[in-house]
């Protein structure tokens, strides 16, 4: 890393820390809203946080990839919502370096853009001349209400049929549609991360040129460090950032709860009780080694895109189950906090309930789903496995 590109990041860090007592402060306004509101995005837009991953080629800041996490990691500390919603604004934009140069730059036509979608291929892509014929809903779109270019994951169909690649399974490739071509469904009524605007979104019949499809997994015309690590690496990755976070908002919260708080029937504060120190001992232990785990591993592979232009199989195994692991140690050290927190953690005054239900929806995305440990363990063993999505 450069000296301008270390300091360019020390300013992204820094840019993190001072939205934090606003992002606590409009919580339950963000919460209520459903989605992060307008103005928050356009100042995450403005402070680079959605250009962290974009091709420097293009204008965007092309950051290494531990260093995109720490920043979504200390907004995360902040509110778990917004911190989901810059981590898929900002992953999403490496889907640029797979585009033609000239496709790339007609998307990122200003430092502000925005994109978003479903990887999923909900939809389908019908070949056309020029292009495809794109018809399809998609759920999950997280941060997609704020977007310019929303991403849809579409399975081609050519002559009628569903394309398929040289082992059986059906191509599918990422279409990128404007915003304004794309209807939002209103159906984000959820337990936490409500914040994230993570509503359906429909596409009818819109033609998408064929330079504005994409495939994942192939190689694009920007041979960059960053590029070489997968999509759904970078999905698992910001997955456990903000989970990392959560749990050290957890924490923090439960200190300083502990120091104030006498429980009912005790002569002695929380902090006091041994029940109370053994807790904060073992959540500060699970997640410490979670959150070295998971730094170590995106490191190695990060080194290893940087003197050879790629990363193995082994690292891209190591990164899948660090962030499995790294977002249930999360919840199991938001669980022990909310536990201590005792009646407290119940109310909706308590930051503490709002993280709990936060961390519980971060644990059920598929790419951290308790079946990544089979895959990941299936890699370890030496057997033959399908690493498509690894």
């Amino acid at each position: 890393m450069t000296h301008a590109a270390s300091n360019a990041d020390d300013a992204l860090r820094e840019r993190a820390r001072a939205f934090a007592p606003e992002l606590r402060r409009r919580a339950d306004e963000i919460e209520a809203a459903r989605r992060l509101p307008r103005d928050l995005s356009d100042r995450f837009a403005r402070a680079g946080f959605y250009r962290m991953c974009v091709p420097e080629a293009y204008g965007g800041l092309e950051c290494p990839p531990a260093e995109t996490m720490e920043v979504i990691e200390l907004l995360a500390r902040a509110d778990g919502a917004s911190a989901w919603c810059v981590f898929i604004g900002a992953t999403s934009g490496s889907v640029l370096a797979l585009l033609p140069e000239s496709a790339a730059r007609e998307v990122f036509d200003r430092p502000e853009t925005l994109i978003s979608g479903v990887f999923a291929p909900r939809g389908r892509a019908t070949a056309v001349e020029g292009g495809f014929r794109v018809e399809g809903q998609w759920q999950w779109g997280s941060g997609t209400w704020n977007a310019d270019w929303i991403l849809a994951g579409c399975q081609v169909i050519r002559d009628g049929e569903p394309e398929r690649l040289a082992n059986g399974t059906p191509r599918s490739r990422m279409m990128l549609v404007p915003a304004s071509q794309v209807e939002f469904i209103d159906t984000w009524y959820v337990s936490g991360l409500a914040g994230t605007g993570s509503t359906d979104f429909a596409i009818h019949d819109v033609f998408v040129p064929e330079d504005h499809a994409l495939g994942l997994g192939v190689e694009g015309p920007l041979a960059r460090p960053l590029y070489a690590f997968p999509q759904f690496g970078l999905l698992g990755m910001g997955i456990a950032a903000v989970s990392l976070g959560l749990a050290r908002a957890a924490i923090t919260e439960l200190t300083e709860l502990a120091g104030a708080k006498t429980p009912a029937g005790s002569a002695r504060p929380l902090a006091a009780r041994p029940a109370t120190q053994s807790g904060i001992s073992k959540a500060e232990a699970g997640l410490r080694s979670a959150r070295a785990f998971y730094y170590e591993a995106i490191q190695a592979a990060w080194q290893a895109a940087r003197e050879k232009g790629r990363i193995e199989i082994a690292h891209r195994r190591d990164i899948r189950l660090a962030t499995t692991h790294a977002v249930h140690a999360s919840a199991r050290a938001v669980d022990r906090m909310y536990a201590l927190g005792g009646g407290t953690s119940v109310f909706r005054s308590s930051p503490l309930q709002r993280i709990f239900r936060d961390v519980h929806v971060a644990t059920q995305h598929m790419m951290v789903a308790p079946a990544t440990l089979e895959l990941t363990g299936r890699l370890f063993l030496g057997l033959d496995t399908d690493t498509a999505m690894l």
